[in-house]
């Protein structure tokens, strides 16, 4: 897909900002699916992308790249269990649900070229700038 969209930071912000205040409006906040807090680099040739996906497995986490949109899913199942000193279980608290960010770059990125990685909670993401694909200065007649 070939759209021209303005990049603008505040858009990626928003959301994120209304799901954390209508969480801490509704319910436990203890209770609501993980946010996936993104650290983004740009480099010469690509961008490095670590994302937080703490409770997900590799098979639970789907990327999409569509021109320069990147989205991120993840189903996160989270358990707590307190047991007492006979090792019984007193309280076991469970969270299921899915935790979805997405963000746009300033270049189209070469999803072919592009790669994934999961360790230890961490999505490290590797999207090399499609050649070619960068911004042009149109000139004026």
């Amino acid at each position: 897909m070939n759209s021209l969209t303005r990049f603008d930071p505040v858009d990626d912000l928003f959301p994120d900002f209304m799901r954390r205040f209508m969480r801490r409006g509704v319910g436990d906040f203890e209770a609501a699916p993980p946010e996936i807090r993104l650290d983004v680099t740009e480099r010469e040739k690509d961008f490095l992308v670590r994302a937080e996906v703490p409770g997900a497995r590799k098979e639970d986490v789907r990327v999409q790249i569509d021109g320069n949109y990147v989205s991120i899913s993840a189903d996160v199942k989270k358990e707590k269990e307190t047991k007492d000193e006979k090792g019984r279980v007193l309280v076991k608290e469970s969270s299921y649900g899915t935790a979805t960010r997405g963000f746009s770059l300033a270049w189209e990125i070469d999803d072919k070229a592009s790669s994934a990685k999961l360790d230890n909670g961490v999505l490290t993401l590797t999207l090399p700038k499609r050649q070619g694909a960068g911004s042009k200065l149109l000139p004026i007649s």
